[in-house]
């Protein structure tokens, strides 16, 4: 398993899958087409592109491309890298027919094409400490009221907000992002007034 510094962003949840037995990092999904509809997202994806790079590895469809070309116009060029897979013609296993352009998406490649591409757009093993244990766990979260009550979907809204993070994150991909953007110090400080 490759460990790399940088988010990667995928289409969707079965791209995320296969990818988090290939690479060590954060993976984040764009939710196809919903990602032009999220403000909240596109400003967490800036952000990370800013802060620890972001490498964008869409399916290499037209519907892939269009993804691909709408989040260049809005995240800045210098943190973001792109990984392109090649046209395979095929279908994926979970479905029952090939897709509209019967190409294979990133759910449907090798690991190896998937590191391939990784590594022809520049990522490479991240700096010492990166794929290290998360400081933050979710028995943290469900200790602070953030996960298992039956007010922690509203609790995790505020922190977002305060954060300036999508206010829909779950609790799992809360705990991502906080374990990627902040320090155990930080913290504290961020769930005060929470309780």
């Amino acid at each position: 398993m490759l460990k790399i510094r940088e988010a990667v962003l995928v289409e969707g949840r079965y791209d995320k899958s296969k990818l988090s037995g290939v690479v060590d990092t954060l993976i984040l999904t764009t939710g196809g087409f919903g990602i032009f509809n999220d403000a909240e997202k596109r400003a967490l994806l800036k952000r990370l592109a800013e802060e620890r790079g972001l490498i964008i590895l869409t399916d290499s469809d037209g519907a892939g491309f269009l993804i691909r070309n709408k989040l260049k116009g809005v995240l800045p060029a210098s943190g973001v890298k792109h990984a392109y897979i090649p046209d395979v013609y095929g279908k994926e296993k979970r479905k029952s027919a090939p897709s509209g352009e019967g190409k294979l998406g990133v759910e449907g490649m090798s690991p190896a094409v998937i590191l391939e591409a990784l590594r022809r757009a520049g990522v490479g093993p991240g700096p010492p400490g990166t794929g290290k244990k998360p400081w933050l766990t979710k028995a943290d979260l469900m200790r602070d009221g953030l996960s298992g009550t039956k007010d922690s979907a509203a609790r995790r809204a505020i922190l977002c907000k305060r954060l300036e993070l999508p206010e829909r994150l779950t609790a799992n991909g809360l705990l991502e992002v906080l374990n990627v953007l902040y320090r155990p110090e930080e913290y504290g400080e961020m769930v005060k007034g929470l309780l």
